[in-house]
Order: structure tokens, then C-alpha cells, then sequence
């Protein structure tokens, strides 16, 4: 490739990265210290499955198909209504979510412990009573379990289809397993180690899911109304439809959202494809 052409394409892929990074992380990114640090010291060490699963541009459909699942348990929606900055900074909620993935998974032993515990720290502040009267806490390690089991499933599901790699059975096995570590930290108590009873978990939730009109909104807001610029939306639609796309069948009438089994298998995979490679492009170069 000529130098000039090889050039000017390092500046786009470094502009559009800086701007994806500035949406989810934040506009003064910092990577964590085990970044940058020998492995030894890692919390997880390069390479294992869970650095694969969450350093790869699926996550960004597999994160919006994750929140979109997690607004179907009526007190965990209560939580994210009654407490959260979602509308009013989403984009800074994201990117402490963003952070705090980045911590437990690449950072340092401590850390890890350290960003558990800032988390742990604002559970204990959140919470109330729902809409239909029951109390929830943000701390409940039935409710943590819940926002561990719709993570673990959408992010799996998200690489499985969408990631630079495919994961054996028994990485993913091991997968699930190390995400499990950070849940229980977090105070998560039943937590799925195996591809299986993570099925099974996900499968258990379900008789207490309900498509509230708040998890409507949420996701009406998230996927029709993203605080972005119209030149923005353009590039955010293909993550909004593949999210989408990721729930099971299950959970779309609940949100109102459609099943559309011939579209999603084509125009819809196939556009989430080309969206997750010019994300990953822009962060890391071509693999």
C-alpha cells in the first residue's frame, strides 16, 4: 500500500477509535496498570477467555443486548429508574460500566479488589420500592446474580456470532467460570461456572421477568431515541438491530420488539459483521 494511502487510513482509524473510545470510556481514557504490566501480575492473564470475550467489539452489541435483557426483572428496573443517570448521562454511565469491565478483567490484582468494592460501595446506597410494591436492594445477591446471568449470556452470545474468534466448549466453559469470580466478589451467591448452568440460571429467571412499561421505555430509549448525533445513528443502528437480534426469542414481545428470523439471519448479521469489524479496525487495526 502506497505510503501516503497507508497514512491517511491510520488517521481515520485513529480518529474514529479516539471517538469510540471518548462514547464508552470517557474523553481521558486511562488504561488500567495490568495493561501494561507483566502478566504475572494480571488479575486474568493475556490470552485467557475472558480477556478474549470482553476486549473484543462484540461487547458493544453484546453490552446493549445485555441492558436491554436486564430491564425485563421488574426490581432491578426499579434500581436503574428511581436511582440511575441513564437519560440525563448515559454516556457517563456507560463508561463507568465500561471502566469497571476494563479493571476486573485487564487490571491488577488490586486493581480488581479496588474497583469491586467502589461498586459494592454504591449498591449499598441503591435502594427502594418498586412500582408494584415489593423492596429491592441494589446489594440483594439474588438481583446481582440476575445482572451477572443476562451479562454473561448476551456477552457470550454476542461473541459467538459476532467476535474475531470462536471460543472452544471448554474455553467457554472457562469463561463463564472466571466472569463468575467478579459476581461472587460483587456478592452474587448461586453463580453459574459452566455453559450449562448458565442456561439453566437464565432459564430460572424467567418466571420473574415481565415487560414492564419502564423496561419499554428503556428500551424504546435505547434502541429509537440514542442520545447521539444524527450522523452517529447511522453507524449505531446496526448494533441496535443486532442487539436485538442477540435476545431470545422470549424476551422480545415483553420489550415489543420483533422477531424476525429471515431478516436477522441475513441483512441483520450481516450488518452487525461489518459494524464489529470497523469498530475493532478502529481500535486495534486489522487482525
Amino acid at each position: 500500500m502506497p505510503a501516503p494511502l497507508d497514512a491517511a487510513l491510520a488517521d481515520v482509524r485513529n480518529r474514529l477509535g479516539s471517538s469510540i473510545l471518548a462514547r464508552v470510556a470517557g474523553p481521558s481514557p486511562r488504561p488500567p496498570a495490568g495493561l501494561l504490566a507483566d502478566d504475572t501480575v494480571r488479575r486474568f492473564p493475556a490470552g485467557s477467555p475472558i480477556t478474549t470475550v470482553h476486549g473484543d467489539a462484540s461487547m458493544f452489541v453484546g453490552g446493549l443486548s445485555a441492558l436491554l435483557l436486564q430491564a425485563l426483572h421488574p426490581l432491578a428496573m426499579a434500581g436503574v429508574a428511581e436511582h440511575s443517570d441513564f437519560r440525563t448521562d448515559p454516556w457517563g454511565r456507560l463508561a463507568r460500566t465500561s471502566h469497571f469491565l476494563a479493571l476486573t478483567t485487564f487490571g491488577t490484582v488490586d486493581e480488581a479488589a479496588a474497583a469491586v468494592d467502589a461498586v459494592r460501595a454504591v449498591h449499598r446506597r441503591v435502594r427502594g420500592v418498586a412500582p408494584d410494591g415489593r423492596r429491592y436492594s441494589a446489594s440483594d445477591p439474588h438481583l446481582v446474580e440476575w445482572i451477572h446471568v443476562a451479562e454473561m449470556a448476551s456477552f457470550l452470545a454476542a461473541q459467538r456470532r459476532y467476535g474475531w474468534c470462536r471460543l472452544s466448549p471448554s474455553d467457554e466453559d472457562v469463561y463463564v467460570a472466571q466472569a463468575g469470580e467478579i459476581a461472587r466478589e460483587l456478592g452474587a451467591r448461586d453463580v453459574p461456572t459452566t455453559v450449562a448452568e448458565l442456561g439453566a440460571a437464565l432459564e430460572a429467571f424467567r418466571p420473574e421477568l415481565v415487560g414492564t412499561r419502564a423496561a419499554r421505555d428503556v428500551a424504546r430509549y435505547l434502541l429509537f431515541e440514542p442520545p447521539l448525533p444524527l450522523p452517529a445513528r447511522a453507524a449505531y443502528a446496526p448494533i441496535a438491530a443486532a442487539a436485538v437480534a442477540l435476545l431470545p426469542r422470549w424476551a422480545r414481545w415483553p420489550l415489543r420488539l420483533p422477531w424476525l428470523p429471515v431478516t436477522e439471519a441475513t441483512v441483520v448479521r450481516a450488518a452487525g459483521e461489518a459494524i464489529t469489524r470497523t469498530i475493532r479496525w478502529s481500535l486495534t487495526g486489522p487482525r
